[in-house]
């Protein structure tokens, strides 16, 4: 999978990228990710991508002409039917989650667009873009964070990336987990300053360690995130019949 990302600031970047998977996954070839600079695609001598708002108000905006030859640049490699999608990362958008993840994992190449400053001309944003996302109710100096998170987690669901295939389809938000948060998980030692591992865990009893397993995700879920549980209890009831 391929992502273009439009930003002012590609060198934010290369500590996410050149670390633990995300790294592994562009050293195996499974992940590319090319930047491409508003910059490079002024007219003026002082490389000028924002301008004060019309109208009056603080903050600069990034100007539309910048952006879509950006863009235009990488639509001009590939042929028309088959056009990377142009995801702008902003507060605005719809909030990014699992499902988005998935959606955009299949397609073979991405276009994700950081802001920055007080905001980006309206133009570009209706005539450019074709999905909006947010990764949360908080605002941030600009789109570069929140494109890594991105990546992050749609590069997780690209086939070979993890280890075991298992990990990405039996966790938080999965589809196979019934969209709930992950069961309680732990590891060695069995004992640890007087606190236990659940005696299922090392029963070697696999349908008592299942059950242990979706009574820890819908608990936790329930606790933390009851908004989750809409749909569960039939789904998890039809499930035990």
């Amino acid at each position: 999978m391929k992502f273009h990302v439009i930003t002012l600031f590609p060198e934010v970047f290369n500590s996410v990228l050149t670390g633990s998977i995300l790294g592994r996954a562009i050293g195996a070839g499974h992940l590319h990710v090319e930047f491409v600079n508003p910059r490079d695609f002024t007219s003026d001598a002082h490389r000028t991508v924002d301008a004060p708002p019309y109208g009056g108000g603080p903050g600069m905006v990034l100007m539309a002409p910048p952006l879509f030859n950006a863009v235009d640049s990488i639509r001009q490699e590939y042929p028309k039917e088959n056009q990377p999608p142009t995801v702008l990362m902003t507060p605005q958008g719809a909030p990014f989650d699992q499902s988005i993840a998935s959606q955009l994992v299949s397609y073979e190449t991405v276009t994700l667009v950081c802001g920055h400053y007080e905001g980006i001309d309206e133009r570009f944003i209706e005539h450019c873009v074709d999905m909006e996302v947010s990764i949360g109710d908080f605002v941030m100096t600009g789109g570069e964070l929140p494109a890594m998170a991105v990546i992050d987690a749609v590069t997780r669901l690209i086939p070979g990336v993890l280890g075991d295939s298992q990990s990405a389809e039996i966790e938080s938000f999965s589809e196979a987990n019934g969209g709930l948060l992950d069961a309680a998980v732990y590891t060695k030692p069995v004992e640890f300053r007087g606190w236990r591992v659940p005696d299922v865990l090392v029963s070697g009893d696999h349908a008592a360690i299942q059950r242990f397993r979706h009574t820890s995700s819908a608990t936790r879920t329930l606790e933390r995130r009851p908004d989750l549980m809409t749909g569960w209890g039939k789904g998890h009831m039809s499930d035990q019949r």
